[in-house]
């Protein structure tokens, strides 16, 4: 008796693979759109799930940007029903809000999904695959975001899950054409006012043609390395943050004898951690200088209406009436 499509299988795999490293309890929930990837891997979660005693949940977020959305969206519920799903839920949504079409619109969908999740807690396994991931390693070189944003998207993210990220898009599309599944053709996807999608039909195709082939399974090892070098260097930040923190700050002598990289990332996590927002690279160097090049100047101001300052060898957070 012959097995499963290669196809399947390999988006199988995958699955099982990731559900056994992150151990969740008795449910798993599946963000469908209704695409390949999303119905590839309802599936798969349906198929390795159900054997390992998880119930399968699909849920399916209607952002209402499209005529026939509603009809849409259920759709592809019922679609996510007859690959397995123990159940499938349509979420609606309103998209709005600054930042662009995209923007709002993945706010809305995140915060719709995470709603979802009883008490707030669960796992969700999103759709994203090898290529999605070496879309997003482009976009944050092309921004200059540093090695955090090169990273690219976690495996495991809580609630968030990415099972696909060493699976390709055209996998699964084999895959959905083996089950016999016709995916939605999201119309977003091929608009070119999109910067992903212009990534995706343009410069990826060329990046491909120009180095003969194997780009996007570079960029995502590449992600991967950045994001075990990035975790080595944060869990050695939290240590100086831990020697460091006075509780009203940081002490000025302790951060001033570790490296500017390790520094840095102690920064972040204290000016996160106090409310600050919208932190830039420029905002976080200029706080370093306080530590790294200090010639006796004034506060930064930071998002949030903050000021970080250095007063009796420490690093402190006031707002600008305190400073006054």
């Amino acid at each position: 008796m012959s097995g499963p499509d290669p196809a399947i299988a390999a988006v199988r795999t995958a699955v099982r693979e990731f559900l056994a490293s992150a151990n969740p309890r008795d449910e798993v929930y599946v963000a469908v759109s209704g695409g390949a990837d999303s119905l590839a891997l309802t599936e798969a979660a349906a198929f390795t799930g159900g054997r390992a005693g998880l119930k399968v949940r699909a849920l399916v977020v209607d952002h209402g940007l499209q005529d026939g959305s509603a009809e849409t969206a259920a759709r592809a519920a019922s679609t996510a029903r007859e690959l397995g799903a123990d159940t499938a839920e349509v979420l609606k949504v309103r998209v709005e809000g600054a930042g662009g079409p995209e923007a709002a619109a993945r706010r809305a969908r995140y915060g719709a999904l995470r709603s979802a999740l009883p008490d707030g807690h669960g796992l969700v396994l999103l759709g994203h695959t090898l290529d999605d991931q070496a879309e997003t390693v482009l976009l944050g070189l092309g921004r200059g975001s540093g090695p955090r944003s090169l990273a690219g998207m976690r495996p495991l993210d809580p609630p968030w899950g990415r099972p696909l990220l060493g699976v390709t898009r055209a996998t699964t599309r084999l895959a959905c054409a083996a089950l016999g599944v016709d995916p939605w053709q999201d119309p977003h996807n091929e608009d070119p006012r999109f910067t992903r999608v212009r990534l995706r039909t343009e410069v990826l195709p060329l990046l491909e043609e120009v180095l003969s082939g194997g780009v996007a399974a570079s960029l995502a090892r590449t992600a991967a390395q950045l994001r075990e070098d990035t975790e080595a260097l944060d869990t050695l930040a939290a240590d100086v943050h831990l020697r460091a923190f006075t509780g009203e700050g940081l002490d000025v002598a302790v951060l001033a004898t570790e490296p500017p990289a390790l520094r840095r990332r102690v920064l972040r996590r204290w000016l996160l951690d106090s409310g600050v927002r919208e932190l830039t690279d420029a905002h976080l160097r200029s706080v370093d200088a306080l530590v790294g090049n200090w010639r006796g100047q004034g506060g930064v101001w930071l998002p949030g209406d903050l000021v970080a300052k250095r007063a009796h060898g420490r690093l402190m957070l006031e707002t600008p009436q305190s400073t006054t």
